[in-house]
């Protein structure tokens, strides 16, 4: 069942995963799954949910830094100063664990993935959780593994059912899950890119950010890495603006089910859902890197939803700021 978010349904909310329940919650990245982070049991039933192995960890959500302590064994000095610089907001920071704490969520590693959240409805419910005594939650995302992240409350129902509670606080600000930094080897490495960006988080912790494959120590395993990951049904194609162009231009009148997600019309004249004759879907791609993310998924589940076999996604620009939009294409093609 779909909740709006208030003072009653937090406090219903907060009381069902102090007792072992799920809950989806909105997030600034993407709706979550979430379970009390140290009920090993609750935990369990995400993986269920999902369809999740057991062995992919999950990002814990705190509050604030008063409760990383809770699952932190330790902090580095960078991770501190990204935590001063980034949270609450879509930073996750991998750090070693503490033994004992959050064993399920974190898929039996000695590290643990943690974030703190910015969005209201989210820090109202960590805030709600706290006082009963939950110390954090582990939430991926809302959807069964593999597929689309969600970033409404309708798109989690349709996912896991209307069985499930789910708080509603509107569509998700950011529309891409959390950048991910390892900060188990010291020194920073990027496992996941997002909304932050390279360079902003090398300013803020004043050490280069190197690649998971640059380090002889091996990454620890992490949210959405997986080559294949954040797939809709129909078969995802990364394509310049112009093979478009001349690969719909040879079907011609034969193009049928497909979806295109190009920042121009396929041919001129085009219209927001029109194209290519009745048998092309065209929506139009944001030519800024925020306002792409923020649509992304929501593009890959409509056009997945009208039922096209194959969606057709002009490459994004190779900048930083696009790092993030780029690797969630590119796993959804893989």
């Amino acid at each position: 069942m779909i909740l709006v978010a208030d003072e009653g349904t937090l406090a219903q909310a907060a009381q069902a995963l102090h007792d072992g329940q799920l809950v989806g919650l909105p997030t600034e990245t993407v709706y979550g799954l979430a379970a009390n982070a140290t009920d090993d049991g609750a935990v369990a039933k995400i993986f269920v949910a999902k369809g999740r192995p057991a062995d992919h960890p999950l990002i814990v959500h705190v509050a604030g830094q008063a409760q990383v302590a809770e699952f932190a064994a330790e902090l580095p000095d960078f991770a501190q100063r990204l935590i001063d610089a980034f949270w609450p907001g879509p930073l996750t920071l991998i750090v070693p664990r503490r033994p004992g704490v959050a064993t399920a969520s974190a898929g039996g590693q000695d590290s643990i993935g943690l974030r703190c959240p910015s969005h209201p409805v989210a820090q109202a419910l960590l805030q709600a959780c706290l006082a009963l005594g939950v110390t954090g939650l582990s939430a991926p995302s809302a959807n069964r593994f593999g597929r689309v992240s969600p970033t409404t409350a309708a798109h989690v129902q349709s996912e896991l059912g209307s069985d499930l509670l789910i708080l509603d606080g509107g569509a998700c600000d950011v529309g891409i899950e959390s950048t991910i930094v390892d900060c188990t080897r010291g020194q920073p490495v990027l496992l996941r890119p997002g909304h932050i960006t390279r360079p902003q988080i090398e300013a803020a912790c004043g050490r280069a950010l190197l690649d998971k494959d640059a380090v002889s120590q091996p990454a620890p395993r992490a949210s959405g890495t997986l080559e294949s990951h954040y797939a809709p049904r129909a078969k995802v194609r990364l394509m310049s603006v112009q093979d478009i162009a001349d690969k719909l231009h040879a079907l011609g009148p034969h193009a049928n089910n497909l979806g295109v997600w190009s920042a121009e019309p396929p041919h001129a004249g085009a219209e927001a859902g029109a194209g290519w004759g009745a048998g092309v879907l065209w929506r139009e791609q944001a030519s800024n890197a925020e306002q792409a993310a923020h649509d992304l998924f929501g593009v890959l589940r409509e056009l997945d939803a009208r039922g096209v076999q194959q969606i057709w996604v002009q490459c994004p620009p190779e900048t930083p700021e696009w790092e993030g939009v780029r690797d969630r294409l590119q796993r959804a093609a893989a």
